[in-house]
């Protein structure tokens, strides 16, 4: 055996690939998932707490629906835009450090959105949320792929999509409940509070990195390098454009199923039409199963299985029952965080290095897809009805099997 010196020994040690894994079963992989979780929670909870209450602030300010949206489509535009330039910053920074900061900001923005009289004041007050929720979706990925073991990270980044589903939920049943009783300016204050909070607990969670070293004096030339690997990696470009599908076809039904709802012949309260989002509970469950599911099954069967169900579920809302366009937003959150689970962990896996400008890129084509169509839907509905959004949504989903089926066979030859 040959013996280091004391330098080379101290590098080794120092170096991410020396350092332990969090193993499935400890008890810091656990506290790891909680934080995470919270951290989901909040950043969901903050940004689609508006989505329930978009027909209020048509009302209150005297706006169309497709102008409502922007409440959310240029906070989610915004947040890409964030994405992309944390996933490159947060090389050099600690992850730790920079997710903290971005769930205070926005949760004090969320605040102070409540107080808005203006709806282009209210709207510069949600952009600047989205940048500064920035922070946490693609460092929150980098930190899962780098300190997870490759066992246990499927399960740990399911985990962390369900908690993003317990924020969507939440922030849309109690905003849109709350919106009801005391008005809309209390629900959104309420969804502040509840951010803080949820910043707390993710800070005294959170265990210190084992695996990341930050890389200080990174120029142009490594990021572009960087940027130019993850579009020559096999597979990598095509999940980027997953996400796109996903999150817009999620957002887009989710968005314009409020106006349908309230109008005749159901002519529901917001109370009522907040209960549906209860059905983000299945993302609950549906996220950490797909996560196993894939690990044990193979990604792209569960991918194509996760977007089949979302062409179902759009189906099943063009019937009139209330009961079948219920069943239908089932079908569609469950296709949806069963795929989102699978492709989002997938990156982590395919991308060799600098995995939070890999994720970065993955939630830019994300959170675009839920801007750009999120916003399109509206003059679809304007145009179509319902009908037009179900079909805006549903050829999006069948561009997303086929990507998925190139996937699938990348992976059955070993290239992804």
């Amino acid at each position: 055996m040959t013996v280091s010196s004391g330098a080379d020994s101290n590098t080794a040690a120092s170096s991410p690939s020396s350092q332990t894994w969090l193993e499935r079963g400890s008890r810091a992989y656990w506290h790891a998932c909680l934080a995470l979780l919270f951290a989901g929670y909040a950043t969901f909870s903050l940004l689609y707490c508006v989505q329930p209450i978009l027909p209020a602030f048509s009302q209150a300010f005297g706006v169309s629906p497709a102008q409502s949206s922007l409440s959310l489509s240029l906070t989610t535009a915004a947040l890409a835009i964030a994405i992309f330039v944390a996933g490159f910053v947060s090389e050099g920074w600690s992850r730790r450090t920079m997710m903290t900061a971005s769930l205070s900001v926005s949760s004090l923005l969320t605040l102070a959105t409540a107080f808005v009289p203006h709806w282009h004041q209210l709207l510069v007050l949600r952009t600047l949320q989205g940048l500064a929720l920035g922070g946490v979706p693609a460092v929150a990925m980098a930190w899962l792929a780098e300190e997870m073991h490759p066992d246990g990270l499927g399960l740990a980044m399911g985990l962390y999509v369900g908690g993003t589903a317990i924020g969507g939920m939440s922030g849309r049943v109690i905003a849109g409940v709350l919106a009801d009783l005391f008005g809309w300016r209390v629900a959104v204050g309420v969804i502040g509070v509840h951010g803080i909070g949820s910043m707390l607990a993710f800070r005294a969670l959170l265990p210190p990195s084992r695996r990341f070293v930050p890389k200080k004096g990174l120029g142009f030339a490594h990021h572009r390098a960087a940027l130019l690997s993850h579009f020559a990696r096999p597979g990598l470009a095509a999940l980027f454009a997953m996400g796109f599908v996903l999150m817009g076809s999620f957002v887009t039904l989710y968005n314009y199923i409020g106006y349908r709802l309230i109008a005749p012949p159901y002519n529901m309260s917001q109370s009522a039409i907040s209960v549906i989002f209860i059905v983000y509970l299945t993302g609950v469950i549906a996220s950490p199963w797909s996560g196993r599911m894939a690990d044990t099954f193979g990604r792209g069967r569960v991918l194509i299985a996760g977007l089949a169900t979302m062409l179902a579920g759009v189906v099943l809302t063009l019937f009139p029952s209330l009961g079948m366009i219920a069943a239908g937003i089932c079908c569609l959150t469950i296709g949806f965080f069963t795929g989102h689970s699978v492709a989002s962990g997938w990156v982590g896996r395919l991308a060799r290095e600098a995995k939070g400008q890999a994720a970065a890129l993955y939630l830019l084509a994300y959170y675009l897809g839920s801007s750009i169509m999120g916003s399109l839907g509206g003059h679809f509905w304007v145009v179509g009805g319902w009908g037009g959004v179900a079909a805006l949504v549903g050829a999006l989903l069948i561009a997303g099997l086929a990507l998925a089926a190139t996937l699938r066979a990348k992976e059955r030859a070993g290239a992804a």
